[in-house]
Parts: C-alpha cells; structure tokens; sequence
C-alpha cells in the first residue's frame, strides 16, 4: 500500500504564451507600452512622432558640425555625410517619396563632406528643398542653396567666411593653391545654384570689420534674400507648402 501524502499547497499553474501574441510568459500590453514610451523619450526626447508611413516627402536634418574624413569628440553634436548620402540616394530611388526637404542649423565643418552632400542634393531628379533654421553657416551655405528652393526663418543667420584649415598646415605654395582652388570651388557652386553675383559673394566673403577678429559678413534671414543667397524668408509651413506645389508641378509635366 502506498500512503497518500496529504498537502494544503495546492500546484501552481503553468504559465502559457498566447499563441496569437508575441508576448512572453508576464509581459502585458500594457508593459510594453511602457517600454516603447521610455524608448521614445531616452531616443527622440518626446513622447510620440507623426506618423511618416504615408508621408511622400522625406525630411533630413543637418545639425551641428559636418563630420568629414576625421572622427569629432564624442561630446560635439555632428552630422556624419556617410549618413546622409546612403539616405539621399534612398530618397532617389524610392517611387513613394515625391520630394526631399533639407533642415538646416549647422556650424559648418569639412568642406569635401559639405560639397559632397550639396552636389548629390543639386543632383537629384525629385523637387527639394532648403530651411536655413538658426544657422547655416560656412560650409553649410553651399548645402542651403543646393535646393530647388530654399527658405531661411526671420531671424537665422548665415556666416560666409574664406576657407581655413585645421591642424598642421605644410608653408609651401602648393597649400595655398589648393586652399585657393578650394574657395573657387565653393564660391562657384554658390554662384551656380542662387542669384547671388560672384563679386557680392566675395564682397561678403572678404569684408573686414563685420567680424570680430576675423574677415567675413553675418547676413540675417531678409538680408539673405536681399543678397539673392536665399529665395524666400519662411519657416516650416512655407517650405512645406513651395515642395507641394514643386511636387504639383512635377507630376503634371509626367501626365502631359
């Protein structure tokens, strides 16, 4: 005979998953809400974005400095062009997206990283377009103008400056030839993809006094326009509305 153990613990119950969920054993909707919440905030700083799925347009943000050959401090806020040429070349293949808006508040950095994004943007078959916010200064002015439009806020500001280089520099005349063919190559895509003359670009560029110890001019949204450097002083709701009718425009030559 066996004696039959007698217990008050009664077994506890197995823990399934739901097989129509992805969910482990425990973990609720509601958890991972809260997780994809946290996520939101540690990544983009708010709470919830604006739904992009159905979006025809693709925006690209250049913040910061422009990040060239040589790898910034970790504590500089940079924009990398290794990012933002794969994306630029995405935006070209993708039939959904219909025209690219380019958000600029930059100091300016590498000047081969600047003129490498500038050409592909000027080189694109879709509508695109420019919003200078805050800043967009030095290498950042050839990016501005790069667009099929672009628009600067009232109040942000555009450094034109010469060429400097950075760190050991070799006293001999071959850097200054290519450090003047450089600035030619900056000054004529400028020119080239605005209404700003050559002679008041240099103006600008080589004025005296305007900075403090140093050559150059700060012009200021209105001026920019002035100058024929920016087509139109707008903000967000402007240059959205001038891709619209650019994108408008575009489709109606492809029916006709």
């Amino acid at each position: 005979m066996t004696r039959e153990q007698n217990t008050n613990e009664s077994p506890e119950p197995e823990k399934t998953q739901d097989p129509g969920t992805d969910n482990p054993p425990g973990k609720t909707e509601q958890d991972d809400q809260k997780n994809s919440l946290v996520q939101k905030i540690q990544e983009l700083g708010q709470t919830n974005v604006a739904d992009m799925e159905n979006s025809n347009i693709h925006c690209i943000t250049v913040v910061g400095q422009i990040e060239g050959h040589m790898q910034l401090p970790p504590q500089n806020k940079t924009t990398k062009y290794e990012h933002i040429i794969p994306q630029l070349v995405a935006v070209e293949q993708n039939p959904k997206i219909k025209g690219l808006m380019l958000v600029l508040n930059t100091v300016g950095g590498d000047v081969e990283a600047g003129l490498a994004i500038a050409e592909m943007v000027a080189s694109m078959s879709k509508p695109t377009t420019t919003l200078v916010l805050g800043g967009g200064h030095s290498i950042g002015v050839p990016i501005a103008v790069a667009a099929d439009y672009s628009h600067i806020a009232e109040t942000a500001t555009m450094t034109i400056h010469p060429i400097r280089l950075n760190g050991l520099v070799i006293g001999v005349p071959q850097t200054f030839e290519y450090l003047e063919k450089m600035q030619e190559r900056v000054i004529n895509f400028v020119t080239r993809h605005s209404d700003i003359s050559e002679e008041t670009f240099k103006d600008l560029m080589f004025a005296k006094g305007n900075l403090t110890r140093d050559i150059g001019t700060n012009v200021i949204g209105e001026d920019a326009v002035k100058h024929g450097l920016i087509d139109a002083v707008g903000g967000i709701g402007a240059a959205l509305s001038r891709l619209n009718e650019m994108m408008e425009e575009t489709e109606g030559d492809m029916l006709q």
